[in-house]
C-alpha cells in the first residue's frame, strides 16, 4: 500500500449561516504501487479538492492519510514541503510554466530546495531528450506549443524521482492530437518506472485507458464498472 485515505472528509463555508457546503464526505480509499487510477464526476463535486487532499495542498476537516505507513495529516512547516516535494509530482491543467526561465531550468525548479542533488541536471536532461524537447531545452515557454509546454510539465513533475504522480486535467487545455501524445507518454513513463498514477478528469474516454475508474458525486467516491 502506497497511499490510505481513512474517513477523509471537507466542507466549506458555515453551518450556521446556511452557507455550507460538504465536498468529501468520509472518503477512504487506498492506492498502490503501479496504480492507474481516474477520477471522474460534475463540474464542483470536489475532485480538484480531493487530488489537493491527497497532495498535502490541503488539509481535510477530518480523517487520516497515511504514506507507505505513515500518518502523513499532520506534517506541517519544512516537513510538509519536503514531502510534498520528493515524494509527490504534480500535473495541473494549465503547465505553471515560469516564463523567465528556459525549459531546461523549468524543469530543475523542484530540485531548487536540495543543493546536494548533484545529478539533477542529468537527470533534467535525460527526460528531456526522452519527451523529444532536446533542441528547445534553452527557449522559453512563450514560444513553445501548448502540447510542448505540457511535455515540459510532466517531466518536471518527474525529476525529484517520485512514486506518486498527480494529475488535474493534464489534457484539459490540448487538442486530440496532443492530448493522445501526452497521456501515451504519461502511461509509458508510469509503467517503466512503476509509478502510482491518479488523474482527474472529464474524458471518460481517457478515463477507460486507466486501471481503475471512481466517480465522485456528492461527496462519495464509488468505483466505475465499464465492462
Amino acid at each position: 500500500m502506497m497511499l490510505k485515505l481513512e474517513n477523509i472528509s471537507k466542507s466549506y463555508g458555515n453551518k450556521q449561516t446556511g452557507n455550507y457546503q460538504l465536498v468529501i464526505d468520509n472518503i477512504s480509499f487506498e492506492i498502490k504501487e503501479g496504480d492507474k487510477i481516474a477520477i471522474t464526476g460534475p463540474s464542483g463535486s470536489g475532485k480538484t479538492t480531493l487530488l489537493n487532499i491527497i497532495g498535502t495542498l490541503d488539509k481535510p476537516d477530518q480523517g487520516f492519510i497515511y504514506y507507505k505507513e505513515n500518518e502523513i495529516t499532520q506534517l506541517s512547516g519544512k516537513k510538509l514541503v519536503e514531502f510534498r516535494n520528493q515524494e509527490i509530482g504534480f500535473i495541473f491543467q494549465m503547465h505553471h510554466l515560469l516564463p523567465q526561465c528556459t525549459v531546461l531550468e523549468n524543469v530543475l525548479i523542484p530540485t531548487l530546495p536540495n543543493k546536494k542533488d548533484l545529478d539533477a541536471i542529468a537527470r533534467a536532461e535525460e527526460l528531456i531528450r526522452r519527451v523529444g524537447l532536446w533542441d528547445h531545452r534553452h527557449k522559453k515557454p512563450q514560444v513553445l506549443s501548448g502540447g510542448e509546454c505540457q511535455r515540459v510539465a510532466v517531466i518536471r513533475a518527474l525529476i525529484n524521482n517520485p512514486e506518486l504522480i498527480l494529475a488535474d486535467e493534464p489534457t484539459g487545455s490540448l487538442d486530440d492530437e496532443n492530448t493522445g501524445n501526452l497521456m501515451d507518454l504519461l502511461m509509458e513513463i508510469s509503467k517503466d518506472r512503476n509509478l502510482s498514477l491518479l488523474m482527474v478528469t472529464h474524458s471518460i474516454e481517457i478515463a477507460k485507458t486507466m486501471d481503475r475508474i471512481y466517480r465522485l458525486k456528492e461527496g462519495h467516491l464509488d468505483p466505475v464498472n465499464t465492462r
